[in-house]
């Protein structure tokens, strides 16, 4: 399959190259970030390896993972990633960070509403879920502006930071999308 760039209102999504570990790294180094996430802050050589293992995972036949970088308009800096990970017959799970230093402008709603519109559009998906922490309330808006309806807790669904921690899960449909009051982030 040729490399994925997807354009949104103010992010590109594209292909990992073997440069972005330092930038990822500003992501999954920093543990404002990561306590959202299902992992623990990484290193330089977790960042790297992350980086390694997503462009090896892009190049699958078949694809079983749409793990791309999260750029920003006009200058593609990287600040995020965004995830899809196929699990099951037309099914998937999305996940998505952005850099603590750009919150609250937009990138994440973006980046995640220009991956589930190629989820359902390009992938042929019929459902599309993602697993949020319980206080991560700017990811529970993003799920909800995405058209995503909440389905329950998962107990103990994550362990990360030395702790468990439950997960609240939101799907969307694919005859849910687009959601009819798609307001961006």
């Amino acid at each position: 399959m040729d490399p994925i760039t997807l354009t949104g209102r103010v992010v590109t999504l594209r292909e990992f190259r073997a440069d972005d570990a330092a930038a990822v790294l500003c992501v999954v180094g920093d543990e404002r970030v990561t306590r959202w996430l299902s992992f623990d802050s990484r290193d330089a050589a977790g960042a790297a390896a992350m980086v390694d293992r997503a462009i090896t995972r892009a190049q699958m036949a078949p694809r079983t993972e749409y793990y791309l970088a999260v750029t920003i308009l006009p200058d593609g800096e990287l600040v995020g990633f965004v995830r899809l990970g196929l699990d099951g017959v037309r099914a998937a799970k999305l996940g998505y960070a952005v850099a603590a230093d750009h919150w609250g402008r937009g990138y994440a709603g973006d980046a995640a509403r220009v991956l589930v519109q190629f989820g359902f559009q390009d992938l042929g998906l019929h459902r599309i879920s993602a697993a949020i922490g319980p206080n991560n309330e700017a990811s529970i808006r993003v799920a909800k502006r995405l058209g995503m309806s909440y389905e329950g807790r998962i107990r103990d669904h994550v362990y990360t930071n030395g702790t468990w921690r439950d997960s609240l899960l939101y799907s969307v449909l694919e005859h849910e999308w687009p959601p009819t009051t798609d307001s961006g982030e």
